[in-house]
């Protein structure tokens, strides 16, 4: 099966003052981005705050006071877009600032929207709209209440929420049960000079990895390298490494009743697979065999054919090395869910895959891979996610692995997997 050639490609251009900036290389869009990250450990202690800041940088900086100021003057940047995000990968907890914008090449050549976006990323990050040496404590206010409302609204997603509770059962005690927006209880607690102090050790402690994407010049992006060695850094602080592998225990059964009319039933494993383990491709191709599309055993044989299960997949947290079933049933199917799910993975560590699972498996990964390029930002995020995985694949290279895996690699991994937690997600009335 042939791969074409992948156009991005990424390089390492400056580290200093625990920043790392790299360029990835992509012509198919007429567009450029600039992705800022910062990075830090899982902890109930920052969790909550490192969600908020970002929310409240974006709301004005000294220049630009208010919201409405931040979007016309991106309309004046031929409507270039900027925003804020935070989420986690494994153990880790990612603050994102990122500006998208259309290409020089493509706006004359009396504009430099490179070097203006760059300017308003860096602006909102280190110039903050501050009143008596805190945040403007309305706008902390009425952030505190948005995120509230997003820490509450993830129990409206049943099926999302049911994985994150397995994990949250799955890893008690250590930082990956930790909710990536953090929780209302610490939130409660958080003042604008609290909030202010905070903000400024992520500017000065937190490791950042700056993505240029797109075609820039080396000469913008020298300018702007400069400026980043302007910011006022401290003593950088070192990651943890996150855990992955665990003594085996008793399996952990957890039932909660809500308001639903379905059940949803999640199992968690722990896989005693890094992402950079040479054996981690095999487990990729086996989490797609058992759970990862339509051609897989789950979909087939729990779904299809037995009809127990209105979805069924299984994914890995690859960060963590962790792998979670989900299916919705109905509650009185539990119990026989429950076997034939399990029946699946012990059909892979038996070596009974048959060569449309495995074929299929395969194409479904490269599909994967190919969707990605379809946009710079999930270009970056599979470089980010190579960073922290320590690991240096391009989407070429990583597909090439994927092929290469054999049946009896796929048996071996599956093999490590050992199942952990059972969570079911159950009907009051039952």
């Amino acid at each position: 099966m042939d791969y074409k050639s992948s156009e991005e490609k990424v390089d390492i251009i400056d580290s200093f003052n625990g920043i790392e900036v790299y360029k990835v290389m992509v012509d198919k869009f007429k567009t450029n981005s600039i992705n800022i990250f910062f990075q830090d450990n899982l902890s109930k202690e920052n969790a909550t705050k490192n969600a908020l800041v970002p929310a409240v940088l974006r709301r004005g900086t000294k220049k630009h006071k208010t919201f409405k100021d931040i979007a016309l003057y991106l309309e004046e940047l031929y409507g270039a877009s900027f925003d804020c995000a935070v989420n986690k990968k494994g153990e880790y907890q990612l603050i994102q600032f990122y500006i998208d914008h259309v290409s020089d090449k493509y706006t004359g050549s009396d504009t430099n929207l490179f070097e203006d976006c760059t300017n308003l990323l860096l602006e909102v990050i280190t110039e903050p709209l501050v009143e008596n040496g805190a945040f403007k404590k309305d706008y902390l206010e009425q952030e505190k209440e948005n995120l509230k409302k997003i820490i509450e609204g993830r129990m409206n997603d049943k099926v999302q929420y049911a994985v994150e509770r397995c994990f949250e059962e799955m890893c008690k005690g250590e930082p990956f049960e930790i909710y990536e927006n953090g929780s209302i209880e610490d939130l409660n607690k958080i003042q604008e000079a609290d909030l202010f102090n905070h903000y400024k050790y992520i500017l000065e402690s937190l490791p950042m990895k700056v993505f240029i994407s797109g075609d820039v010049d080396d000469s913008k992006i020298q300018s702007a390298i400069a400026k980043l060695k302007n910011l006022k850094r401290g003593n950088i602080k070192g990651l943890s490494q996150p855990i992955i592998n665990k003594p085996k225990k008793d399996t952990n059964f957890v039932t909660e009743k809500l308001d639903v009319s379905q059940g949803k039933l999640s199992i968690g494993f722990r896989t005693n697979t890094a992402s950079h383990d040479k054996d981690y491709y095999s487990l990729v191709v086996c989490n797609s065999i058992l759970g990862g599309g339509i051609h897989s055993k789950l979909f087939q044989n729990v779904r299809e054919k037995e009809s127990l299960a209105y979805y069924a997949f299984s994914r890995l947290e690859k960060f963590k090395g962790l792998m979670m079933i989900s299916c919705g049933i109905e509650v009185s199917n539990k119990d026989k869910a429950y076997n034939l799910i399990l029946k699946q993975l012990e059909e892979i560590r038996q070596g009974n895959i048959s060569d449309y699972e495995y074929d299929s498996s395969i194409k479904s990964i490269k599909t994967g891979l190919e969707s990605l390029k379809d946009s710079q930002l999930a270009i970056v995020d599979f470089y980010l996610s190579q960073k922290i995985s320590n690991t240096s694949d391009t989407l070429k290279s990583l597909y090439e692995k994927f092929e290469a895996v054999t049946r009896d690699e796929i048996v071996k991994a599956s093999q490590k997997v050992e199942i952990d937690t059972v969570y079911f997600l159950s009907s009051e009335n039952q």
